[in-house]
């Protein structure tokens, strides 16, 4: 039997940038001249995003949530310490990094050899500095392990759900950030040190209609207003939670020690078209919460896709393939965080699973 620990954590790209620029995506958005000005007034916003915002746009705000996250992150790394895993299977989304026009699979196990990554090609990309104030050229290497991850493929398409697989990434694109971020943050004091476990990457078409329209990113009211043409759908979430469980069984016999990582935010406030991309849909995530913690999984498996992309929970089909392969392995949950915010763009969460 396979011991298997499942972890669940964020990603979230503006935790690798200083407290200057943690409210960078807000920012953005308030530049945005369709959305209505009693919407961008701070008079008009709640309680905690007044806080948040204070009177320095959020910079203040920033140290405490960045501790918060680094709070979470620090116990899931303490976790995989004392576990010892052989390997990490991370899921993640594709935010139109490796997958483009060509090709938009619903899930893909990234079969790499090991890999040279720039730790913040994408902080360059916006001009921003690194919180850890080294050479913007920092490069890791992501250990990989081609074999496993090709008898993942395999396992995953015997047990019944069809999954892409890949050997090399988009040479003119950084490395997808969804996995990039998840070493460097569990790695946080060691960024450009060789992290001791190798990662399969495990990438979902988290975007959906969204992936090529909004090139897996920001859009402007006007973009959205004017006719825009959505993508095909994403994979279900039900379908992700079967995806979850078919990784699950493929591991459960083998001999590795496995950590199943979900690597995201909730809901994202750019995403959350009803909101006007100010803020994450608080309420929604916090129903999945505390049906979670609950151990509640017809909440999860009662949503359809169409409600996750209303709420701006593109990325969240992660989780649902962490709790469909918790459910197979009867792992329970045995400690979680849920981190709330309204300024920095997305609600956070954490989790163990034993």
């Amino acid at each position: 039997m396979t011991n298997v620990l499942g972890l669940g954590l964020t990603h979230f790209p503006l935790l690798a940038t200083d407290d200057a620029h943690m409210a960078n995506a807000i920012r953005m958005t308030l530049r945005d001249p369709d959305i209505p000005a009693d919407h961008k007034d701070p008079a008009n916003w709640s309680p905690l995003a007044r806080e948040e915002w204070g009177d320095d746009d959020g910079v203040s705000a920033a140290a405490g949530h960045r501790s918060r996250l680094l709070d979470g992150l620090g116990r899931c790394r303490k976790e995989l310490d004392e576990f010892r895993p052989d390997v990490l299977l991370v899921w993640g989304d594709d935010q139109y990094e490796n997958f483009r026009e060509e090709v938009i699979p619903s899930f893909c196990v990234l079969a790499y050899q090991d890999s040279v990554v720039e730790a913040f090609k994408v902080l360059n990309m916006l001009n921003l500095p690194n919180a850890w104030d080294v050479s913007p050229d920092e490069t890791f290497t992501m250990s990989c392990d081609q074999e496993l991850a090709k008898e993942i493929t395999a396992g995953v398409l015997a047990n019944g759900v069809d999954v892409a697989y890949s050997y090399e990434k988009r040479k003119e694109m950084p490395f997808p950030h969804a996995f990039a971020n998840t070493q460097v943050f569990l790695d946080w004091d060691n960024v450009g040190k060789r992290f001791p476990y190798p990662i399969v990457p495990l990438a979902v078409n988290c975007y959906g209609e969204h992936v090529i329209a909004r090139r897996g990113g920001f859009a402007r009211f006007a973009e959205i207003n004017t006719g825009e043409v959505l993508d095909p759908p994403g994979p279900s979430p039900q379908r992700c939670y079967e995806f979850g469980r078919a990784v699950a069984k493929t591991v459960r016999e083998r001999g590795e020690r496995v950590a199943l990582v979900a690597s995201s935010s909730w809901s994202h406030a750019f995403l959350n078209d009803k909101a006007w991309h100010l803020w994450p849909d608080t309420a929604s995530d916090r129903r999945f919460y505390e049906a979670m913690v609950a151990g509640d999984h017809d909440v999860w498996l009662s949503a359809t896709g169409k409600e996750i992309i209303r709420d701006g929970q593109h990325e969240m089909l992660n989780w649902f393939c962490l709790l469909g392969a918790v459910s197979e392995l009867g792992l329970r949950l045995e400690w979680s965080d849920f981190v709330e915010t309204e300024v920095f763009n997305s609600n956070k969460a954490f989790a163990v699973f034993k």
